[in-house]
C-alpha cells in the first residue's frame, strides 16, 4: 500500500451531498456555478481556505510557462508545468483548447487538500501523450489525493489516462475515446474512485483496467461502451507482485454496452474478493456480463455480492453471469439476466463454485448451469437444486422494458414483470437504484437496475399534483419558487440541461433521448422535487 493506511472510503451515491462534502472537506469554497460539471453538481471553481500559500493557477492556450499563473491574464502555456509546480492544496484551471499531455509525479496533495486538475468546460482535450512516457494522455504516478476532472483524452498510443503506485487517486468526468490500449488504467492503485467517465472505443482491450494488487477502489457511473474486450476489467495479476487480490472493490451504477468484439466480459473479475456489484446496467455485450474468476488473480473471486444488475446479453454473447472454478460464497440477488443467444442462458456456476452460492429473485432466461455450461437446466430443474426459489423466466425483452431497442431499460409500467418482485435482503448494500431512486418505491424492491415509481412517469397525457403539468403536449414546471434552480439529467445523471434560475411557471425542453430527469432546487441548493420524464 502506498502511504498511510486510511479509514474505507464511505459509500454516498448523493452526487449534490457528495460533491458539496468533499469540497468543504477539500476547504474549498462553491465560488462558480457551470453546467458543464457532471452529473448532480455543477463545475465548482475553487479557492482554497485551508491555506494562505495555497494557489489556483489557470493554463490556457494563449498562456507562457514564464508567467506566474496566478489568473487568466498570466496563464501558463503547458499543463506540464502546472504538474510540476502545484503541491498539496493547489487547483489547476486548464481553459478550453488543446494541449499535450501530462504526467503528476512530484507532489502529493492531503485529504484535507488534495491537488486538482480541472479542465474548465467541455473543451479541454489533451491530443499528444505526456512527455514522461509518451504513450499516455494524463499519468498520476507514485503520488497521493490527486484529482483528475474534466479532460478529453482521445487517440493515446496505449491510455488516455493512467494512475500507478498511487493512494486516493480521483479520476472525474473525463471522457477517453479511440485510445491504444485502455481509456482508463491503474496499476497498484490504493482507494481509487473513478466516477462519471465515459471510456469507448479502446483499440485493443477494456474501457477501465483497474489492475495488480489494490484495494477498496470505487467504480461508479461510468459509461463503457464499445472497446474491444471489456467494458470494465479488474484483475489483481499476482504474477506483478502483491497478494494479487482486489478487495472491497464497489462497483455500481454503470452503463456498459457494445463491449467484448474480442471477448471479455461487460465486469470482469480475476481475483476480486468480498466486493459489491449492483444498480449496472450491461446491454448489447458480446462475451459475457458479469464474470467472477481466477486466471491471473492471487485467489478465485469469492465472497461477492451482486445484485440488482440489469443485463442483456446480445445474440452472440456468453452467459449473463458466469462464476468459475474456485469462487465460491458469491450471492446473485434481484437481477435481470436475458440472453439472447440461441443456447446460453443466464447463470454458469462451476460445480466446485456451489458451496456458499445463492440466487434467488432473478429474472432470467431459462437456461442455467451447474457445472460450467456442461449441463443446461431450465429454471424448474435448477429450482429443485436449491437455487431461485422466487426466480422466474422472462417474458421477453419487449414485455420488459419501455424500449430495448433504443437502450430504455425501466420497466414497461406497473404490471413489468420486475415490479415488486425483488428481495429486501439487499437493502444493506442497494438503498437506492441507477437514478439515484429510493428503494423500495412500491410494496417491494424491483428486480434490476432500475425502480419504478409510477409518480415519476409523465407523459402526454399525465398530470402530477407537484408542479409539472402538460400543457398542449409541452411539459411545464408550474409554481416554482423565487430563486429555485432547475436542471434536466440524463440516465447516468449527467447534466443535460440547464441548470438555470427559474420561478413561476415554465416550460422544460423535450428530452434528447427517451427521457429526461428534472431536478428542482430551492435557492438554498435543497432538492425540492425531482421527476423522470418520458414519451413527450
Amino acid at each position: 500500500m502506498i502511504g498511510d493506511p486510511v479509514s474505507k472510503a464511505v459509500k454516498d451515491r448523493s452526487w449534490d451531498t457528495a460533491c458539496w462534502a468533499n469540497c468543504m472537506n477539500h476547504g474549498r469554497r462553491l465560488l462558480v456555478l457551470h453546467p458543464m460539471m457532471k452529473p448532480f453538481a455543477t463545475l465548482v471553481l475553487c479557492f482554497p481556505l485551508w491555506s494562505a500559500t495555497a494557489s489556483t493557477f489557470h493554463v490556457s492556450t494563449t498562456g507562457n510557462d514564464g508567467n506566474s499563473g496566478l489568473s487568466l491574464a498570466s496563464a501558463w502555456r503547458s499543463v506540464q508545468h502546472a504538474g510540476d509546480v502545484a503541491v498539496a492544496g493547489d487547483s489547476v484551471l486548464v481553459h478550453p483548447g488543446s494541449y499535450t499531455g501530462f504526467a503528476a509525479m512530484d507532489h502529493s496533495g492531503t485529504s484535507t487538500a488534495p491537488i486538482v486538475f480541472m479542465a474548465v468546460g467541455s473543451g479541454v482535450q489533451i491530443d499528444s501523450p505526456c512527455a514522461y512516457n509518451d504513450l499516455d494522455g494524463i499519468n498520476v504516478e507514485n503520488v497521493e489525493w490527486v484529482v483528475i476532472e474534466g479532460f478529453l483524452v482521445n487517440g493515446m498510443l496505449r491510455a488516455g489516462i493512467r494512475t500507478a503506485l498511487s493512494d486516493h487517486i480521483t479520476i472525474r468526468n473525463n471522457s477517453c475515446t479511440d485510445n491504444g490500449k485502455w481509456g482508463i488504467l491503474t496499476g497498484f492503485a490504493e482507494h481509487v474512485i473513478i466516477e462519471h467517465n465515459t471510456c469507448s472505443g479502446s483499440v485493443d482491450e477494456h474501457g477501465i483496467y483497474f489492475s495488480n494488487s489494490a484495494d477498496d477502489p470505487i467504480i461508479r457511473y461510468n459509461h463503457c461502451f464499445d472497446n474491444n474486450a471489456n467494458g470494465i476489467h479488474m484483475n489483481g495479476d499476482v504474477s506483478l507482485g502483491g497478494d494479487g487480490i482486489i478487495s472491497n472493490a464497489q462497483v455500481y451504477g454503470n452503463m456498459i454496452h457494445g463491449n467484448g468484439t474480442a471477448g471479455g466480459s461487460g465486469i470482469n473479475c480475476d481475483g476480486v474478493v468480498n466486493s459489491v456489484f449492483f444498480n449496472n446496467l450491461l446491454y448489447d455485450n458480446h462475451a459475457s456480463g458479469i464474470s467472477l474468476y481466477q486466471i491471473d488473480g492471487g485467489a478465485p473471486s469469492t465472497g461477492n455480492r451482486v445484485y440488482n444488475n440489469t443485463v442483456v446479453n446480445a445474440t452472440n454473447a456468453r452467459w449473463c453471469v458466469n462464476i468459475t472454478a474456485g469462487c465460491t460464497g458469491n450471492q446473485v440477488l434481484n437481477n435481470i439476466l436475458v440472453n439472447q443467444h440461441p443456447f446460453r442462458g443466464s447463470i454458469a456456476v462451476a460445480d466446485d463454485a456451489l458451496p456458499g452460492f445463492v440466487s434467488d429473485h432473478n429474472i432470467v432466461t431459462g437456461r442455467l448451469s451447474p457445472d460450467g455450461d456442461a449441463t443446461i437446466l431450465d429454471l424448474t430443474d435448477w429450482q429443485a437444486l436449491g437455487y431461485d426459489a422466487n426466480s422466474f423466466t422472462a417474458v421477453g425483452i419487449n414485455s420488459l422494458f419501455v424500449n430495448a431497442a433504443s437502450g430504455d431499460f425501466h420497466a414497461i409500467g406497473a404490471g413489468g414483470q420486475q415490479v415488486d418482485a425483488g428481495t429486501a435482503l439487499v437493502s444493506s448494500v442497494v438503498p437506492d437504484d441507477i437514478e439515484l431512486n429510493a428503494r423500495p418505491a412500491g410494496a417491494g424492491f424491483d428486480i434490476g437496475c432500475y425502480e419504478l415509481d409510477l409518480g415519476t412517469l409523465v407523459g402526454m397525457k399525465v398530470m402530477t399534483d407537484d408542479g409539472f403539468e402538460v400543457r398542449n403536449g409541452t411539459l411545464w414546471l408550474v409554481g416554482a419558487p423565487k430563486g429555485s434552480q432547475v436542471e434536466g439529467l440524463d440516465a447516468l445523471g449527467r447534466c443535460c440541461v440547464g441548470p438555470r434560475s427559474i420561478s413561476g411557471d415554465a416550460p422544460m425542453e423535450r428530452p434528447t433521448g427517451s427521457w429526461i430527469m428534472w431536478v428542482l432546487r430551492a435557492a438554498d441548493g435543497r432538492v425540492i422535487n425531482t421527476r423522470r420524464v418520458a414519451g413527450f
